[in-house]
C-alpha cells in the first residue's frame, strides 16, 4: 500500500471548499483521468477512470463526512484499491487549507513502476491545483451536500 499526503491552500471559505469537493460529478472537470463519477447513493459513488492508458470502474463508499471538515472514502468492488481522506482547515474568512491524504494499491508492473517514479503524487498536486482553479475562478460553489455520515 503507498500513500501521498498533499495540501493547498484555496482562496474562498472553508464551507464554499468542502460544498464544492461534495460535488463529485464535478471531479472530472479538475482530476486528470476521471472521465466520469455517478453519484449512486448519498454514500456510494461509481468512478470510470483513464489513467496512462489503462481504464478502470470501481465504486467509492464514504465512510465519514462532516460538514466543513471531511470527507473520508474507501474503493468498494471494482479493479481499484484505495481509501482516502481530504480535511478543510480554516485559515482566515476567505482562505482554506485543504488536505489530501490517499492510501492506493498500485496493481500490475506499469502501476508499480509509476508509483515508485511519483506519477500518483504528481497526480494528486495537479489535481488540487486544479480544484484551486476551478473553486477559485468561478468564485462560488457549484453546490453542496451538508448531511453527515
Amino acid at each position: 500500500m503507498s500513500q501521498v499526503e498533499e495540501s493547498i491552500e484555496v482562496e474562498v471559505p472553508v464551507s464554499a471548499a468542502y460544498n464544492q469537493w461534495t460535488q463529485f460529478e464535478s471531479f472530472p472537470q479538475f482530476m486528470e483521468g476521471v472521465e466520469r463519477i455517478e453519484q449512486r447513493t448519498q454514500t456510494l459513488t461509481h468512478w470510470k477512470t483513464k489513467i496512462a492508458g489503462v481504464e478502470r470502474e470501481f465504486d467509492a463508499e464514504i465512510t465519514e463526512q462532516i460538514p466543513d471538515e471531511r470527507v473520508a472514502w474507501t474503493s468498494v468492488g471494482g479493479e481499484a484499491k484505495q481509501a482516502g481522506v481530504v480535511t478543510f482547515h480554516y485559515i482566515d474568512d476567505t482562505t482554506t487549507k485543504v488536505m489530501l491524504q490517499l492510501d492506493y494499491d498500485p496493481e500490475g508492473l506499469a502501476e508499480t513502476v509509476g508509483d515508485k517514479l511519483g506519477f500518483v503524487k504528481r497526480q494528486a498536486t495537479g489535481d488540487l491545483k486544479r480544484f484551486k482553479q476551478f473553486i477559485e475562478s468561478r468564485g462560488a460553489e457549484t453546490g453542496g451536500w451538508r448531511g453527515t455520515v
